[in-house]
């Protein structure tokens, strides 16, 4: 029996791209509310240390990575909530975490309470993180389905600057180099530094009330058996002729499970075990690529190069820009260039900027040359490393397992992240800026030599295509 595959190019001709743009952009903005809230906090950084009297490097990592613990444990959720429940019910469970965490971060005195706030809003980032892309992947026609996931890191991005901006805007101005004394009596470290965080209450309830509006995903509704709420979705989109034959592309990747909610213990079969690893090493990459130490350390990363307070918040808002301008360059690339050439550049060229940083640093060049340098990183992270390993995650994983498999990876994802975050105030504190980009260079360059070895180009495929070229019976 032949087993059908659609026609991209007659079948496509009808799509709705309307309805597409409506879920993939109301879905992303789980990866808004991802961005502020990951980023919010280096902004507010010298502000609520001051006024918590934070001077520890242990205790300042802890505060930077407690949300990354929340992000661990909303990853190792995820997979099975929206396999139980759907994809569309676990992204409003997201959104509910981000509004109760910006709340609760700002309103109370104590640390305690500060850390168990942002570890709640870490759950949504680590909910809405992995299944933001996996309901925009589940949703777009496969010629359209690299740009419209990373739309997913846009917003992002979008999430990141608006966050920078936000900061720079509820700062008032600080001369010279106060002390922490000085700077916990200032209107900044009473007031600003919580106005940042409520900021954020803006898109998280917007985000819970759009999730209402759009429907589920049809390859949820087929995998869970409701077949015609599949099909109405479905035709929603493309038309009968499109929804016919995806539904029977979606049979064949089914084909012979009796029950189509995957196990832990199914989705870590031998069979799947090439893709896991896959998932699993490209998302701890992503991190550990070490760009995103810059937008939560950026204090300490231009401190170390000159700049006072005041200009490094401005220094920020430019990482920022040069951030959202990159990843709109990227949109584009992800279907015309590839997953995996995009992949190898970002990771030789991140390689090569450390590389350069390393030595700037050791030799005390200084200012303008490690700006243009930390400019420079993230460009080429945003369009090649940010967006890229989120729409391979999306794509790599079977219909079956996807869920989970996402989870996994998510999961490993943040814990990396974590590490990294953690780690960082140490790493600087004994090895200098200088030795930790050094580091870094060394990471990048084994990540470009891993992604040649084994990352398959998965562009312009369908999700059902992907497994059974992936996955060996």
């Amino acid at each position: 029996m032949t087993e059908p595959t659609i026609n991209s190019s007659a079948l496509n001709a009808n799509i709705n791209m309307k309805l597409i743009w409506l879920m993939c952009l109301v879905a992303a903005c789980g990866g808004l509310l991802f961005g502020y809230d990951w980023v919010v906090i280096g902004g507010a950084k010298p502000f609520y240390e001051a006024y918590f009297g934070i001077t520890d490097p242990f205790l300042s990592g802890w505060a930077m990575s407690s949300a990354l613990v929340g992000c661990v444990a909303g990853a190792m959720v995820s997979g099975y909530l929206s396999d139980s429940i759907g994809r569309k019910p676990t992204l409003i469970i997201s959104a509910i975490f981000f509004t109760v965490s910006a709340w609760g971060t700002a309103w109370f005195d104590t640390f305690s309470p500060f850390v168990w706030f942002r570890i709640l809003g870490g759950v949504g980032i680590g909910i809405a993180s992995g299944i933001s892309p996996v309901f925009i992947a589940e949703v777009s026609p496969s010629d359209r389905r690299g740009k419209m996931v990373a739309i997913n890191q846009l917003t992002i991005v979008i999430g990141i600057l608006a966050a920078q901006i936000v900061n720079l805007l509820i700062a008032e101005p600080v001369n010279g180099t106060p002390s922490l004394e000085e700077l916990a009596q200032t209107w900044n470290g009473q007031h600003g530094w919580r106005y940042m965080f409520w900021a954020e209450l803006v898109p998280a309830i917007a985000f819970f009330v759009l999730m209402f509006i759009v429907p589920e995903s049809p390859r949820y509704l087929a995998k869970s058996g409701k077949r015609d709420a599949a099909c109405k979705v479905l035709v929603r989109i493309g038309g009968e002729a499109y929804a016919d034959a995806t539904l029977a592309e979606i049979d064949v990747s089914l084909r012979g499970a009796e029950e189509n909610k995957a196990s832990l213990k199914e989705t870590l079969q031998p069979k799947y075990r090439t893709v896991l690893i896959i998932g699993v090493v490209l998302a701890a990459f992503q991190q550990w690529s070490g760009t995103n130490v810059i937008f939560n350390y950026a204090q300490e990363i231009f401190a170390s190069a000159g700049f006072n307070i005041d200009s490094t918040l401005k220094s920020i808002v430019a990482t920022g820009s040069i951030n959202f301008l990159a990843t709109i360059v990227a949109l584009p690339l992800v279907d015309k260039i590839g997953r995996r050439r995009l992949m190898i550049i970002g990771s030789a060229g991140l390689a090569i900027i450390y590389l350069c940083m390393t030595v700037a640093y050791a030799t005390g060049v200084l200012g303008l040359p490690v700006l243009m340098l930390v400019l420079a990183a993230i460009a080429i992270y945003a369009i090649t490393l940010a967006p890229v390993t989120w729409v391979l995650l999306s794509e790599v994983f079977p219909n079956r397992i996807r869920g989970m498999a996402v989870s996994i990876a998510t999961f490993s994802l943040w814990v990396a992240c974590f590490l990294l975050t953690y780690t960082f105030p140490i790493l600087n504190a004994n090895l200098g800026a200088s030795g930790s980009f050094g580091l870094y260079c060394i990471i990048c360059a084994l990540g470009c030599l891993f992604v040649i070895k084994n990352v398959p180009e998965t562009k312009g495929i369908s999700l059902e295509t992907l497994e059974k070229k992936l996955v060996k019976e």
